[in-house]
């Protein structure tokens, strides 16, 4: 049987129980044999100064799935230079894995919407298969932007292909308002991760007793 990798991409700005506890469902009702968690350095959509060293985000996320055999950390896309695009993050996990794995990409329930934006979305979406992480009450967003670009056939699997997830209303923007107001985030990040915000003042202008 082919491996099963799930590819799970994202900012982690920082990593939180949210993102945890939605790879973690994704593991078990796709039936993952690997997921992987894929720190971007710089997202074309975002502002790079906007976003945490990477090298900050990928050990925070290290130190999140730390123990977990089923889980790992790549630091594919901060090595790469220039734009962090999808299909090419896509192209080498396919070199790594061979033609016959089966490569399932996580996405948000948010970023369904934008996808009509990535870069050679009509190759991404055969190169392959995208999963949208649901929560309880998400309602499909507006698909006309994508019709342009990929078929009714494509775009109906986008919007059927999708899994639902506890809702944990925690987001990596609220866990950093909460550090620059000097409030603490125990129980929002790992225990590991809360620790290295603390030791490397992140976030925060004063992280003590955070």
């Amino acid at each position: 049987m082919a491996i099963r990798v799930g590819l799970y991409g994202g900012t982690f700005d920082p990593i939180h129980v949210g993102h945890l506890i939605a790879a973690r469902a994704a593991r078990e009702r796709l039936g993952l044999d690997r997921l992987i968690v894929i720190p971007s350095a710089h997202p074309p959509h975002k502002p790079v100064a906007d976003l945490t060293d990477a090298s900050h985000r990928v050990a925070m996320a290290k130190l999140a799935v730390e123990g977990e055999s089923d889980f790992e950390v790549s630091d594919c896309e901060v090595r790469r230079t220039g734009p962090s695009y999808t299909i090419d993050t896509v192209g080498e996990f396919r070199r790594r894995f061979g033609p016959e794995a089966d490569l399932i990409w996580l996405i948000g329930a948010d970023t369904l919407g934008e996808l009509a934006g990535w870069h050679r979305l009509e190759d991404l979406v055969e190169a392959c298969r995208i999963v949208t992480l649901a929560r309880p009450g998400w309602e499909s967003p507006d698909v006309e932007p994508l019709r342009s670009r990929l078929s009714a056939a494509q775009i109906d699997r986008l919007c059927n292909d999708r899994i639902d997830t506890p809702r944990i209303d925690v987001s990596a923007t609220d866990i950093r308002r909460r550090l620059a107001e000097g409030k603490s985030v125990r129980w929002f990040v790992p225990e590991a991760v809360r620790q290295y915000i603390v030791g490397e003042g992140l976030y925060a202008a004063d992280p003590n007793d955070l």
